[in-house]
């Protein structure tokens, strides 16, 4: 089977993942991903697959044999998908030959355009799959786990000799817990990849310091014809300290190694307001900087309003894994060297957000991003080709024969 076919098989299955859930999995439909690829893993010959229940998948292709003492080399992707735009069915459109033009979302009224994603016309001639326009796709990351059981079966059918190899499949990626509960003791690798990246020829090892930021900001309300001295407007200090962030320190103002303070949602009335930021560095001392600025508005806002009006509330996420993987640098090398063998540039580029991987890094398992063929994750313009998944199966069937 095609890795493209896998996918379409896949994205059918609705697994949004919750943040607001307390539950382990945050949502109950990504088991009905985790049941079929358990049953898809043991056809294909993997041994101890075990899905736990807390929805995390596991499986071992053992050694070929003379192979038993190379690396055990773990392969991970996620089940669940973003909660936006996923509250009915995904209906995924194959557009074969892709002009390279303005190509219409169904009937949603949205359409790709080069204006908006100029790779697309890099794309001319391959076959594109998309959503409706009204959902995601859900190629992140469900193209990663059809590549990486498709490269599964191309080693079984074409008899390629391999080392110890592990895959994995983990829920709630998503919401920044996937690595949270994953056992790397039972997963046995040395080392691992997740494929959670964009374009083929990906290589992603340096990923963001990440934390969540939230102003809690308490008002006085007080009848607005009496209220001279005596209002505190927590709405309109929740926009004071906005406005008192560098403007353009957001993601829309910022690339490659720049960091940012992203403002995701606020929610506000006289008595009070609510603030919710992401703030990202790939820097470990811009990212503590960035901390201490929050701190000092904090201060700032208290002693202009008064102590306990605006509360923040800091918790940090994940960290930079580049610190991990500059000791395993064997990981990159191949990593490279496999794109090259199989025509695909490499593009080691750093990661703009996180991955399962950064979280493992730190528990004793380097685990680097490698791209999986897709683009816009996140929302309605989510796309693949048929060929860059082809590709991406390519390079980590060639990553296998080196650690061979």
């Amino acid at each position: 089977m095609k890795a493209y076919e896998r996918l379409l098989n896949y994205v059918v299955i609705r697994t949004p993942s919750d943040e607001n859930s307390e539950t382990v999995p945050s949502s109950q439909c990504q088991f009905d991903l985790a049941k079929v690829l358990e049953a898809e893993m043991k056809e294909l010959g993997l041994t101890d697959v075990v899905l736990d229940d807390q929805c995390y998948l596991y499986g071992k292709l053992p050694a070929t044999a003379g192979y038993e003492d190379k690396p055990a080399i773990g392969f991970i992707a996620h089940m669940d998908t973003v909660s936006d735009f996923c509250d009915h069915d995904i209906k995924p459109i194959i557009t074969e030959n892709y002009d390279g033009g303005e190509l219409a979302l169904g009937e949603s009224g949205l359409s790709l355009s080069p204006e908006n994603f100029p790779h697309l016309k890099d794309l001319k001639g391959r076959t594109l799959i998309t959503s409706d326009g009204t959902t995601v796709l859900g190629a992140d990351d469900k193209a990663g786990i059809a590549e990486i059981l498709t490269m599964i079966e191309r080693l079984n059918k074409e008899n390629i000799p391999h080392g110890p190899l592990r895959v994995a499949f983990t829920p709630d990626e998503e919401i920044g817990t996937g690595a949270s509960h994953f056992n790397v003791e039972q997963f046995g690798a040395d080392y691992a990849y997740t494929m959670d990246g964009s374009t083929e020829g990906e290589i992603q090892y340096e990923n963001f310091n990440a934390c969540k930021a939230q102003f809690t900001v308490k008002g006085f309300n007080v009848h607005p014809g009496t209220s001279k001295d005596t209002m505190i407007n927590a709405s309109l200090v929740a926009m004071e300290i906005n406005a008192m962030l560098p403007g353009m320190e957001t993601p829309r103002g910022t690339e490659d190694y720049e960091g940012f303070y992203h403002l995701v949602s606020m929610t506000g009335e006289v008595g009070e307001a609510t603030l919710n930021y992401l703030v990202r560095d790939h820097d470990k001392n811009f990212f503590e900087a960035r901390k201490r600025t929050l701190r000092l508005i904090e201060k700032d806002m208290n002693e202009k309003w008064g102590e306990g009006t605006v509360t923040l509330t800091i918790t940090d996420q994940y960290k930079n894994m580049a610190e991990i993987i500059a000791g395993c640098m064997h990981l990159i090398d191949n990593a490279k060297s496999a794109c090259e063998k199989v025509g695909v540039t490499p593009l080691v580029i750093p990661i703009r957000g996180g991955t399962d991987g950064c979280q493992l890094s730190f528990r004793g398992l380097p685990c680097p991003n490698l791209g999986t063929g897709g683009f816009a994750y996140h929302g309605p313009f989510e796309h693949i080709t048929v060929e860059g998944m082809d590709k991406s199966v390519d390079v980590i069937t060639e990553l296998v024969k080196l650690y061979a």
